[in-house]
Order: C-alpha cells, then structure tokens, then sequence
C-alpha cells in the first residue's frame, strides 16, 4: 500500500491545510486516498474525510496497543490507492520522553516515508539545519521530502530551496504561497466543525485546487510508492446480525464520533438510527442512545426551542433505556448550558448544569478505573481504562449521593475524581473512550441494551398479567 506521514518540526506549522489540500487534490485527480490522523482529534478528521470522500480513522500509539493500531490501519485501507496520514504536533512530540507514542514512532511501526510541512515565515538559509537536525535524531525516519508552507514570494522561495539544496539531499515537493482563502475558521475547540457549515464542500474543493496546484504530486505520489511492502489491506469482517436499534444524534451540534467505534457498535449487532437534536420532535424506534461530543453551546438557543425532543430524551431516559454520552452529550443531557452570559435550558436527565469557561476544564489523555457503578456487562471494578477530554465546561450544582462510572487517576473528568455520571440507565461522561483503546465499550453498551430490552420484554407481560387480575 502506497502510503506517507505528513509532519512538521512543531504544531501550528500548516500540517492540517497542507494534508487537506494534498487529499483534496489526489482525489480530484482520481486516486481513491484513505485518510488517517495521528492522535483524538474528531475535527481534523472530519474535513479529511470530506476531501477523500471516504470516512478518516484515528491512529493513537498513546490509547491503541500495537495490534490496535496496525488492525485500524490495516482495516482502513480496504479499496484504497494512497494512505495519508497527518500527524499531530511536530514530529517527535509526544507525551512520553523515549518518544513511543511519537509522530516518528508512528511512522515507524508504519513504515511512513515523512513529509515535512514546514512554516518558512521569518525563514530562509536557517531551514537547513532544522532539516539537517530532524535528519540526524532518529536516522531510521525516513525525511522523503519537504513542503514549504506560507513562503512569502518568489524570491523568499528561491532562498529556501537554494539553501537545501545545497547543504541536503531533501527535496522540495511544492511551496504554498501565504494566501487569505486557505484559513480555516477556528474557535475554542480548534477548528469549526464540518456538521456546521453549509459551504464545507466548496471550502475542501477551493482548498484542493490551491494547495494543489503548488504541489508536485507526481513526486507525492512517487513517495508514497516508496513505502516498503508489508502493509495490505486487512480482510472485511462480517457483521453480527442486527438485533438492537440504537439511535444516535447526528446533527450539527453533535458529529464527534471516530468511525471504527461505530464500525464496532454494528459489529457487536446494533443497527444505528440517526437523529436530529434539532430539527426532529420524536425519537426513533430504538433500544438505546449514544450521544456523542460536538458543540451543543453554539447551537444552544436551537436545542432550547426543540422542547419536544428535550422532553422525548427525558422521558425515555427516565422510562430506563440505555442511553451513553459524551462531553457535548453529557452537556445536553443536564438541566441547562451557560455561555456568554446567556442561559438555555437542556434535556434535563442529569440534575446538574453545564457552564462554559474562558479556559480548559479539562484537557489531555485520562486515565480511569471502573467502579461497581458502570452497567455495562463484561468488566469489572478498577479495572484501567484510558482515554481523552477537551472541554470548557464544567458541571455545576450536582446534588450529593449520585453514582459514578469510573474514578479518575489522570485528568479532571466531572469533578476532578470521578466522571461517568449514572441516572437510571444513562452513563454521562466528559472523557471520550475508544474500543480500540481496550475498554471495548462498544461491544459492553451494546451487549447491556440488549439485556435491557429482553428484560424490559419480560417484564411487559408480566406486568400485562398482573393488570388483568386486579380487574
């Protein structure tokens, strides 16, 4: 499998524009390119996965063991021409000092020739020595090219290639003029969601034909063949038969979902039926609920005039059917959102209110062990379980007495210790879980709504009978 890293010597250095436009472009021209992206990001992905018309699966040496992530690879490359992987941070960044769960150990594990996406303001012979240092601290990551990023003309770019190709034998595969109609619009998440535009698709193809057109794809191309063999396509694994319906929201104000955790839900049996938070009166049909993250605040007046989906959620949640959410989920599912000086009211399921921050509640990789709380059949109490957060709000006014999931041993979670709210049947959390990070929640949630649905068939009759005889 044709496949490529694209890097940068540190963050912010225009990684995310240079893959989205390479993706953009190579599809146009008909290469049918699987995206990747290093480490937790749901946003990223989600515009990767509109330039390549195919859905983006995250790679994170810090959640996935070894086997994890060469299956979610390999899993994802299933009809595919070119794997493009865009890293995250610079390149051998990473929580750990030896650099394990690096951009450079990804490429590794992966065989990855490294493109380098490099921010060149400010810059012109001084870009040798940074090639020639990235070079010599891990000899074994391969530096197959550089991609001069926000180069500020013709003359500026002259300098950048003469000095390397003077002192190295990298080689230039395009120069991206600084140009106004490249930005992406950004808020306290990061990027703005692709759910909430309505131009995302004009935006990917303008982005394509400009990045793409600075390019030298052919070399691109040729690096990406370049890639040592050992990467093939993993077989397509046939689906458990569908028993369960989950619904799940899939709106503007949530689409914060990694694909191979939906892929997992459906392989454990579950059908999943969409809904919208905003525009539907009235659930689906369904066993259970999965509310994923996304960013209920900026949308908060709509789900507040949604009054008859709010009181649908609530009573079913109260009625005890299964329900999951996360972070943006969670925040829709308490009484109220706080934001800006304005207040909207929410589902109301979690007796507790969501308030914004200026800054990160909690921010980074989480660490938790399960309590006897957690439903879901098939774990057991303290076992370890890991996973992210990034969210601004804070859940205020919980009343004492109220279960948790799991205890928290790295991050903030709800409350700095505990996180994974339980009422009724309904597991509410800040931290995002991952099945291919070990917890296997998705098979748990599923195998417990269908538990609860047979239980829930017993007890009908059940109930029925004892109706008739008291008439």
């Amino acid at each position: 499998m044709d496949r490529l890293l694209i890097s940068a010597p540190q963050k912010s250095s225009g990684k995310t524009t240079v893959t989205l436009g390479l993706c953009a472009a190579l599809a146009a021209a008909g290469t049918r390119v699987q995206p990747f992206k290093k480490g937790p990001d749901y946003i990223d992905p989600m515009w990767l996965a509109r330039a390549a018309g195919r859905p983006c699966f995250n790679l994170d040496p810090y959640l996935m063991d070894d086997a994890a992530l060469v299956r979610c690879f390999r899993q994802g490359l299933a009809g595919a021409d070119l794997a493009l992987v865009e890293g995250n941070h610079g390149l051998h960044d990473g929580i750990a000092l030896d650099g394990t769960n690096s951009n450079a150990a990804l490429a590794r594990r992966l065989g990855l020739p490294v493109v380098l996406a490099i921010d060149a303001r400010g810059m012109n012979r001084g870009i040798a020595p940074l090639v020639l240092g990235f070079q010599a601290f891990e000899p074994m990551i391969r530096i197959a090219g550089v991609i001069l990023n926000r180069v500020g003309g013709s003359r500026h770019e002259d300098k950048l290639r003469a000095a390397l190709a003077y002192y190295t034998d990298v080689p230039v595969l395009g120069a991206i003029a600084e140009d106004a109609r490249l930005a992406l619009d950004e808020r306290h998440l990061g990027l703005v969601a692709c759910a909430e535009l309505d131009d995302t698709e004009a935006r990917v193809r303008r982005i394509g034909r400009i990045v793409g057109g600075q390019l030298d794809l052919p070399a691109l191309r040729a690096v990406a063949a370049s890639a040592a063999p050992g990467f093939d396509p993993a077989p397509v694994l046939a689906h458990a038969a569908a028993d369960v319906r989950i619904g799940i929201a899939r709106d503007r104000a949530f689409s914060f979902y990694y694909p191979d955790d939906l892929a997992a839900l459906e392989a454990a049996g579950a059908r999943l039926v969409p809904f919208d938070t905003l525009r539907d009166s009235r659930l689906p049909d369904v066993d259970g609920l999965f509310i994923g993250g996304g960013f209920p605040e900026t949308c908060m007046a709509e789900l507040e005039a949604n009054a008859a989906m709010r009181a649908a959620l609530r009573a079913a949640i109260e009625d005890g059917m299964p329900a999951y959410a996360e972070c943006g989920g969670l925040m829709y599912l308490a009484r109220s959102i706080q934001w800006l000086g304005r207040s909207a009211r929410m589902v109301g399921a979690i007796p507790g209110d969501a308030v914004m921050q200026a800054r990160p509640v909690g921010r980074g990789y989480v660490h938790l062990r399960e309590t006897a709380a957690l439903p879901w059949p098939g774990g057991a109490a303290g076992a370890a379980v890991r996973g992210h957060e990034f969210h601004h709000s804070r859940l205020d006014n919980l009343p004492a007495g109220l279960a948790f999931a799991w205890q928290v041993e790295r991050g903030h979670g709800i409350d700095g210790q505990r996180d994974g709210v339980r009422v009724h049947n309904l597991v509410a959390s800040y931290a995002h879980l991952r099945s291919a990070a070990g917890s296997d929640w998705a098979a748990r949630f599923v195998a417990f709504v269908r538990a609860s649905r047979a239980q829930r068939a017993q007890c009908a009759p059940d109930a029925a009978l004892a109706l008739a005889l008291a008439d």
